[in-house]
């Protein structure tokens, strides 16, 4: 992880980084964001609008956080100017999603529909019944809540009827031999 975490960061014009101690505050024209770096790395800004991450030593625990603490700092830069979007899709008969407001609605086989709100941050853009995406500038947060919607009903590996990640490829299985 240390190579990458020699790496500099760029930060693009339109971007303010604010370094406090260990706190590292990033605000950019889609929002703000800010990350606790680990206890033994440091932040450094240095000039031409570049971040430096530190680490004191070449212990085996600094060398994975140097490399974490220096991609959280980068994707948090990422997040403020561009943004991030996990596309997923239905597929499944009779399954389909939409939007309510700043909620989803699911139909998805099951006796009830399934409403998940928006957690703050995130945006959900519906392109058709079977095609959504989630939106946000935190990735994690964009991640986490993904999953969450994937798990509501998993892709089936005999049908591939379910919630998937654009793109995903679904390992089917053969079904059991006829006589």
């Amino acid at each position: 992880m240390s190579r990458i975490g020699k790496l500099p960061i760029q930060v693009p014009a339109g971007v303010d980084v604010t370094i406090d101690g260990r706190t590292v505050a990033v605000k950019g024209p889609k929002g703000s964001l800010s990350h606790t770096v680990a206890a033994p790395i440091e932040v450094t800004k240095g000039e031409d609008g570049v971040l430096n991450v530190v680490r004191p030593n070449d212990e085996r625990q600094n060398k994975a956080l140097h490399g974490l603490s220096r991609t959280l700092v980068a994707n948090m830069i990422t997040g403020v100017t561009t943004g991030y979007t996990k596309a997923l899709e239905i597929s499944g008969v009779g399954y389909r999603v939409q939007a309510k407001g700043s909620n989803l609605e699911f139909a998805l086989g099951y006796s009830h529909s399934i409403t998940i709100e928006a957690p703050e941050g995130i945006t959900f853009k519906v392109e058709s019944p079977t095609k959504f995406s989630v939106e946000g500038i935190d990735k994690q947060k964009v991640g986490e809540v993904s999953a969450k919607i994937r798990k509501l009903r998993k892709p089936d590996p005999y049908k591939a009827k379910g919630v998937k990640y654009a793109g995903e490829v679904i390992r089917r299985k053969v079904g059991k031999a006829g006589k």
